[in-house]
């Protein structure tokens, strides 16, 4: 296998190059140096990437592209006028998951006239990569409204409400490093590892940590009890049970969780601490 040049795309490289100077400290991700640029011989980590990087490139330069050849070791695609010379031909380099970009002709011979849909490729996953970096910072309310309205005013490329919300939701599994339904399939593992080190914690998936229950009978004997409403994508209530330690700072005794905050939700968990 050859050598990977130095050229390999580093997507969280801060302060990398970009066409508009703006677009790191704004967020849009994708725009210009990091995915959006096309070169001859640049490497991308994946083919995914490297059509990503060619529908970046579409949106900002206001054109259309087809995929003319795809093939598990190579893919080609031109612009979707027929007299038009633009091109990119990549290859899949030997025993690597790496693609490179083998040639690229760039100029458009397009007439001027003509004007492609440059919508077809702000796909839900596309939108997502152009602004995941928005979604960073944990407390920031970044809504579907903010996301169509940043994909216009950088792209010219006016985008659903439904491909919005789907490319937001894209962009925050790709920052949590997977979706919920992953999340939850861990689940059963970390309850399985969890009784094997710490025996005797929760019973009923009503978790209260031994260390805790141990740590109660040295507190003051008041326990204090609230739920709080889960955000993500199968909601719920968080129900929690804390006391004051000899410090008076707060131990937490038990949590739960309920389909909703009601009479026979709180019975069950009440009747857990119990």
């Amino acid at each position: 296998m050859p050598p990977i040049p130095i050229s390999v795309v580093e997507a969280d490289v801060e302060g990398s190059r970009c066409g508009d100077q703006t677009c790191v400290e704004e967020g849009i991700y994708g725009e210009g140096g990091i995915l959006g640029d096309i070169e001859e011989h640049r490497i991308f980590r994946s083919k995914k990437e490297l059509m990503t990087c060619l529908s970046i490139t579409s949106m900002r330069e206001k054109f259309q592209y087809k995929v003319f050849k795809s093939k598990p070791s190579f893919v080609v695609v031109r612009c979707v006028h027929t007299s038009c010379s633009w091109r990119v031909r990549a290859k899949k380099l030997v025993e690597s998951q790496y693609w490179m970009v083998t040639k690229y002709e760039k100029k458009h011979t397009c007439p001027t006239n003509f004007k492609p849909i440059r919508r077809r490729h702000a796909t839900s996953w596309v939108v997502g990569e152009c602004v995941k970096r928005r979604l960073i910072n944990p407390g920031r309310v970044y809504k579907p409204r903010d996301v169509m309205d940043d994909m216009k005013r950088k792209f010219g490329v006016d985008i659903s409400y439904s491909v919005a919300w789907r490319g937001r939701e894209c962009a925050y599994d790709n920052l949590r490093l997977g979706t919920p339904e992953q999340s939850y399939k861990l689940l059963p593992g970390y309850l399985h590892m969890l009784m094997d080190t710490n025996p005797g914690s929760f019973q009923y998936l009503f978790i209260a940590f031994a260390a805790s229950i141990h740590g109660f009978s040295y507190c003051r004997p008041v326990i204090s009890i609230d739920a709080t409403h889960l955000k993500g994508k199968y909601r719920g209530v968080l129900f929690t049970a804390v006391c004051h330690d000899a410090n008076q700072q707060i131990f937490p005794l038990a949590f739960g969780v309920g389909d909703s905050e009601n009479d026979a939700a709180w019975t069950w968990f009440l009747g857990r601490v119990k």
